[in-house]
């Protein structure tokens, strides 16, 4: 599986942005997807996951009530819809699958696969 995210910029603070991660191989909708951001000379961190059916979804709890996270399996692509956001949110995003991940959807080891990232800027 081969991912890559687009949709970052630069916003002011409150405003929204929608990330996308664009997955290539038919397994797609085998994979649970991750979202999860870095921010220089910090561990990449969790931000948000999703099943392969998109049933089941997961928010870190700094970000819980102001993005969602969704999939299309038909377009093989994931999403992130960021709402109201901080300057704090302010990081490089990434997006991650993996096949065989569970309940440790939180940890960047669970996912084999990552894209390239995408760079969103929070101002104040």
């Amino acid at each position: 599986v081969q991912l890559q995210a687009s949709g970052g910029g630069l916003v002011q603070a409150g405003g929204s942005l929608r990330l996308s991660c664009a997955a290539s191989g038919r397994t797609f909708s085998k994979h649970f997807m991750g979202w999860f951001r870095q921010t220089p000379g910090k561990e990449r961190e969790f931000v948000s996951a999703i099943n392969w059916s998109g049933g089941r979804t997961y928010y870190a709890d700094s970000v819980k009530g102001r993005f969602t996270i969704s999939r299309d399996n038909a377009k093989n692509t994931v999403y992130l819809q960021m709402n109201s956001l901080k300057p704090e949110d302010t990081a490089v995003y990434f997006c991650a699958a993996d096949p065989g991940v569970t309940s440790r959807y939180f940890m960047v080891s669970s996912y084999d696969y990552w894209g390239q990232g995408t760079l969103v800027t929070v101002s104040s």
